[in-house]
């Protein structure tokens, strides 16, 4: 397999903290690996690592084949491009002079600019000045810089974080053709597991500064179970009815969750219509990537 990042026992400590801990990733060439962990497992601590923003304690990585014995400072980062934090736009340019300024401070051709605009979904916004941009619009014109320079190799942390579903949208299209038309490897990390699974082709799962595992989607698909999914009108109540059943099951909200165990529909029914909780919708879907992971790590799937 054709890597373009791999790392060899890595670790990063904070004093006595170990936000790394001997961790080890594989992140095949031509992939969008899905980088899933809770808040705190090192996903941002190793995101800064491989784009130069911050040096591992210990360890080795190599990045498109450059080998780096730790703590040498990262020396390829124009063939990286990242958006860890938020971008630092000008208010009053417009997209298209933002990127002329980036070029300039870069000394790269303003010759990419048209294209970059296109693919991120920029190019028609003509004079409107980024200080009008919605937060969408902002977060794929931060994507547009790091795209200067022509980076074999992207880098996203949490690219929807507080976007509304058409911002997301919009984003993941995006996304898509980076990878698809440009042939770019995206690492992106994002707690919104949902949007993640209609992303990425890899998954590396992360707790406690440590890669547990690592699939691609098609393993995923063949290992997670079948659900019922259900809508109810209060997930308590049909938490306590399914207790009472010794059913295995995952609550996902006020209103969502999956059940794992087989049960028979009409005593279901009936059991929660006794307490006044409502079923709107039921039916048959594979396990969820955040159910996959909870169960991975030991969370918060009830039994």
């Amino acid at each position: 397999m054709d890597l373009i990042l791999q790392t060899q026992n890595l670790t990063k400590a904070y004093g006595k903290f170990k936000a790394l801990d001997d961790l080890t990733i594989n992140v095949p060439k031509g992939a969008i690996y899905g980088m899933v962990g809770r808040n705190g497992a090192g996903k941002t601590t190793l995101i800064r690592i491989i784009t130069g923003l911050n040096r591992p304690t210990s360890g080795e990585y190599s990045i498109m084949g450059t080998q780096f014995n730790t703590p040498e400072i990262l020396k390829v980062r124009r063939k990286v491009g990242a958006v860890v934090e938020t971008p630092s736009l000008h208010p009053d340019m417009t997209a298209k002079d933002n990127l002329i300024q980036q070029t300039k401070t870069l000394g790269i051709s303003e010759e990419c600019i048209d294209d970059i605009l296109k693919i991120v979904g920029l190019a028609n916004t003509g004079k409107k000045k980024a200080k009008n941009f919605s937060l969408g619009m902002r977060q794929r014109l931060g994507i547009a810089f790091s795209l200067i320079g022509d980076p074999e190799f992207l880098v996203l942390d949490e690219p929807i974080n507080g976007l509304d579903p058409q911002g997301i949208m919009e984003v993941r299209e995006m996304i898509l053709r980076l990878n698809k038309q440009k042939g770019i490897t995206i690492l992106i990390s994002s707690h919104i597991l949902d949007e993640l699974s209609r992303l990425a082709t890899h998954y590396g799962f992360i707790e406690k500064g440590r890669v547990i595992k690592e699939m691609s989607a098609e393993e995923l698909e063949k290992v997670s179970r079948k659900a019922i999914h259900v809508n109810v009108s209060d997930t308590n109540i049909l938490a306590d009815v399914l207790k009472g059943m010794r059913a295995e099951f995952t609550v996902y909200s006020p209103n969502e969750a999956d059940i794992f165990s087989p049960v028979q529909v009409t005593p279901l029914v009936l059991a929660l219509n006794e307490r006044n909780c409502f079923v709107y919708t039921m039916n048959e879907r594979s396990e969820s990537l955040e159910s996959y992971f909870m169960g991975l790590v030991g969370g918060v799937r009830n039994v």
